[in-house]
Parts: C-alpha cells; sequence; structure tokens
C-alpha cells in the first residue's frame, strides 16, 4: 500500500482556503480537507516580526500526490511563498487510511 500524508497549509482567509480545498478534492489530489479558521501567528517576514490570522488546512493525501498538490495551492494561494508541508502517516485506524487511498486514486 501506498504511504498516506498529512499537508499542513495556511492561508489568509476562510474563502481562500475553501476554494483551494475545493480545487484539491475535486481533483482527487485529497481525500479530505480540514479547515480551521483563526489561527494566530507570530512570524519574522521581510526583517520584521509578523501577528496575523491565517486559516489551517489539513489535506489527507497519498504522497505521490503531493507534488501536484503544492503546485495547485501555490497556483491558487495568495502569498509568494506559502506555507505547505508533508507530514508522513505512521500509522493509525487501517480502514480510515485505506479510505484515503481509495478516494484519491479514483
Amino acid at each position: 500500500m501506498e504511504n498516506t500524508t498529512l499537508v499542513y497549509m495556511t492561508v489568509g482567509s476562510k474563502a481562500e482556503a475553501v476554494a483551494i480545498g475545493n480545487e484539491i478534492v475535486s481533483h482527487r489530489l485529497a481525500a479530505c480537507v480540514n479547515i480551521i479558521d483563526r489561527m494566530n501567528s507570530i512570524y519574522h517576514w521581510d526583517g520584521e516580526l509578523q501577528f496575523d490570522s491565517e486559516v489551517v488546512m489539513i489535506a489527507k493525501t497519498l504522497s505521490s500526490k503531493v507534488p501536484e498538490l503544492t503546485e495547485i495551492v501555490k497556483a491558487n494561494h495568495s502569498a509568494d511563498c506559502p506555507c505547505i508541508v508533508s507530514i508522513p502517516i505512521t500509522g493509525g485506524n487501517p480502514a480510515f487510511l485505506d479510505w484515503i487511498a481509495r478516494e484519491v486514486k479514483k
């Protein structure tokens, strides 16, 4: 069985998250995208300390789909350097992991 992965992303608004999530799932690049609204982030950007409200997206997918998923997110994201990181899933409910694989492979 192919490895499953979570892809953690942040975007600037819920509307942007919904649009990107719809694109990802409709193209079968992920079985599911969770959207968590109103996360606060503190970071340095362009030499300045930033404090922003962001929206978290977590996609459940197969590792082979991460490059294409990343390109779709970058093409539809409002930031020049969007946060997109993949985290391998090393265990969990086998039935759920099988569901991810079936949905992405359709």
